[in-house]
């Protein structure tokens, strides 16, 4: 069985449009598997094949309702607008206020090959949104406005040259 790993900015993988999917088989499901796993231990909520590695159009997510699999995903419609700090599974310790269509109506498939259309806003419509992107090599910078690229690009040099810091020893409390 692969070892996969979560791919981070600079990784040229994540630049690149994925394949569509063209058969649902036991390998897809193994993957979709395998990914749920990487982005509960991440943790986060979504996470698309491309960015571990994986040239599939494919990504998996769990807003607490339980784990879904979308394959072959476009948005079909999208309103509104939502502010909301966005991160990223690849792009580890920053958030950044994105705006992004509120309300977005998805169309996919499921593993077992069955047509899935979805309705979705706020948080729901943000993460496939985000997944989306990833799907076609776009990574949450290019959605930023020039200032915040920026900022977000200075931080993000910052984070990746400055030591993390200690966990802070746990203090246990002795109740008598």
């Amino acid at each position: 069985m692969a070892t996969y790993e979560i791919r981070v900015f600079g990784d040229p993988v994540l630049k690149t449009k994925a394949a569509e999917v063209t058969d649902v088989d036991a390998k897809l499901v193994t993957l979709a598997d395998q990914m749920l796993e990487l982005m509960y231990t991440a943790p986060g909520l979504g996470l698309a094949a491309p960015q571990i590695g994986v040239q599939k159009q494919l990504f998996v997510y769990d807003t607490g309702e339980g784990p879904h699999t979308l394959v072959n995903p476009t948005i079909r419609e999208s309103s509104g607008e939502w502010v909301y700090d966005e991160g990223c599974l690849s792009i580890p310790g920053l958030y950044v206020e994105i705006a992004r269509p509120k309300e977005v109506l998805l169309h996919g498939w499921d593993l077992d090959g069955n047509e899935v259309t979805l309705e979705a806003d706020e948080l729901l419509a943000r993460l496939f949104q985000h997944e989306l992107d990833h799907l076609n090599g776009v990574l949450m910078f290019e959605r930023m406005t020039d200032d915040q690229r920026k900022d977000a690009l200075k931080e993000w040099r910052r984070l990746q040259t400055e030591p993390p810091e200690p966990e802070r020893p746990k203090r246990r409390l002795r109740l008598t």
